[in-house]
């Protein structure tokens, strides 16, 4: 088991104009933010519109996936609201020689810990040899992991659970386990969270933050003068005026038309929230292909 350590991009996922998935510029997309600074990509996120591709359409892209160069950098979003389903991809995933997972819990119903460590019993034994990143998300999923809830699960599978991806952070900042990834999900939580002890963070605006994401976490470890931070926040600041992922794609669409293409009920943004994004980003001076501008 390694710990989670670093910049992680929760990918977007590329749509073909049939809606169906783009393969090829999905690994390229993702490849191309590692290449500007990210650790690693969770591929499958919440970003990734995860819970509208199809479970056949992540098994044809992680076949794909798995001849990647940079395929020891993923870890696999394989949480769904039917436990088999979920199981079932993850061990189609370890057939790969994928081990690392981010799992929500189910959405829809209301649920407390118990169920909860229960969920996650079930996967652990059935796929042993996982390593699994809790997903604390509650706005998306209606459940909020508690401190002692993580607890008792790593303290039953210290070789599975080792982490948790902190999106509802309210974890962040009080949760201490040894040799365990804490990981917010945004760049506003980075330099705070690794005050606290953090291993990073995982987030949806690291697709076009990845070179300012990773200046923060350098300097941090290098004990370096924070010259970057202050920018990095301003520029997720504009984009959480927006749903994020038509605010990633929207931008990211003019330097290539196919990231218009989003599964409904996602859509871009409309011509003024478009104006006032890219207006704001301009007044930060900040570009995808130069976001260390001053």
């Amino acid at each position: 088991m390694s710990k989670i350590k670093g910049i992680y991009a929760a990918g977007l996922s590329i749509l073909n104009p049939d809606l169906s998935l783009n393969i090829e510029k999905t690994i390229s997309h993702s490849e191309r933010i590692i290449d500007q600074g990210c650790h690693g990509i969770a591929i499958f996120g919440s970003t990734g519109q995860a819970q509208l591709i199809s479970v056949t359409e992540k098994i044809n892209f992680l076949n794909k996936l798995s001849t990647s160069k940079y395929k020891e950098k993923y870890i696999i979003g394989t949480g769904l609201n039917s436990l088999g389903e979920t199981i079932n991809l993850m061990k189609v995933a370890m057939s790969l020689n994928f081990k690392k997972f981010l799992i929500m819990p189910p959405a829809y119903y209301k649920y407390e810990d118990d169920e909860v460590i229960q969920f996650y019993t079930r996967i652990v034994e059935a796929v042993p040899e996982s390593e699994i990143i809790l997903y604390n998300f509650e706005k998306l999923c209606g459940y909020k992991f508690s401190i002692n809830c993580i607890k008792e699960l790593v303290k039953r599978f210290p070789n599975q659970i080792i982490g948790v991806k902190d999106s509802s952070y309210n974890l962040f900042e009080d949760l201490k386990i040894e040799n365990f990834s804490i990981l917010p999900g945004s760049e506003l939580k980075l330099l705070k969270g690794l005050e606290f002890g953090c291993s990073g963070i995982i987030t949806a605006t690291c697709n076009v933050t990845a070179q300012l994401s990773r200046k923060v976490y350098d300097d941090f470890l290098l004990n370096n003068q924070q010259s970057y931070n202050k920018k990095l926040c301003d520029v997720r600041s504009v984009f959480d005026q927006f749903n994020l992922i038509s605010g990633l794609h929207t931008l990211c669409s003019q330097r290539d038309q196919i990231y218009r293409n989003l599964l409904p009920p996602l859509r871009l943004l409309s011509q003024e929230e478009e104006k006032k994004l890219m207006e704001d980003l301009k007044n930060l001076n900040f570009k995808t292909n130069s976001s260390m501008a001053a």
